[in-house]
C-alpha cells in the first residue's frame, strides 16, 4: 500500500463516536474540577490576584465616586469583601482627605467573632458581645480581644474598591498589641 493511500482511509464511525465521547467527558470533568482546584488555592493564586470587590448590603460593587461623595472623612464604611478571621464584614476608611485609605479593617472581633460596629462619637469599633474597643485603624485599645482587627489591603480600580489579603507587616502599636508580624496570614 502507498503512503498516499495510507492518507485517504477516512476515520471510521466509531473512532470519531470515541474522540468525540472522550472530549465529552474531558470538557464535563475539567468544568467540574476547576471550582473544586480554586477552592483549594489562597486568594492571591486563584486568579484576581488584585482582590475582591467590596460590596454593600445588596451585594453590588461599590462605586468609589459615589462612596466618596456620600463619605464622611475619618468615618469608615461597612461592606462586604474578603473573608479574613471568620467573617467578611470589612471597613473601608476614608482618610481625612476624603480619599480611600489603602488599608481596611476586617470587622470581625477577635475575640469570639462577633462583627464590631464603628461608634461614630467615640471615634472608635466597640464589640457589643463583651466590650472590646478598637481605635480607629483597628488596633486594640480594651479587652477582652486578645488582638487589634485584622487588615486587608485595599486598592481602587475601575471605580472599584478591590480588597485583598494584608501581607505587609502591622503599623498598628497600641499599649495592649505591638506585634508587626500580621497574625491573619497563615
Amino acid at each position: 500500500m502507498s503512503e498516499s493511500a495510507a492518507q485517504e482511509i477516512p476515520m471510521s464511525r466509531r473512532q470519531l463516536l470515541s474522540f468525540v465521547t472522550g472530549g465529552a467527558i474531558a470538557a464535563t470533568t475539567a468544568a467540574t474540577l476547576y471550582p473544586v482546584v480554586l477552592y483549594f488555592l489562597p486568594p492571591s493564586t486563584a486568579g484576581g490576584g488584585e482582590g475582591v470587590a467590596a460590596k454593600d448590603k445588596e451585594g453590588k460593587d461599590i462605586s468609589v465616586s459615589k462612596l466618596l461623595a456620600a463619605a464622611t472623612p475619618g468615618e469608615p464604611v461597612l461592606t462586604l469583601g474578603l473573608d479574613v478571621n471568620g467573617g467578611d464584614a470589612t471597613y473601608i476608611v476614608i482618610n481625612d482627605q476624603k480619599e480611600i485609605a489603602n488599608f481596611g479593617i476586617n470587622a470581625v472581633c477577635t475575640h469570639l467573632g462577633c462583627v464590631v460596629p464603628w461608634d461614630n462619637g467615640a471615634k472608635q469599633f466597640k464589640c457589643p458581645c463583651h466590650g472590646s474597643v478598637y481605635n480607629a485603624d483597628g488596633g486594640l485599645e480594651r479587652g477582652p480581644a486578645p488582638q487589634p482587627l485584622a487588615l486587608v489591603k485595599a486598592t481602587v480600580s475601575d471605580d472599584k474598591v478591590l480588597i485583598a489579603p494584608w501581607t505587609e507587616q502591622d503599623f498598628r502599636c497600641t499599649d495592649l498589641w505591638c506585634n508587626k508580624d500580621p497574625y491573619w496570614v497563615k
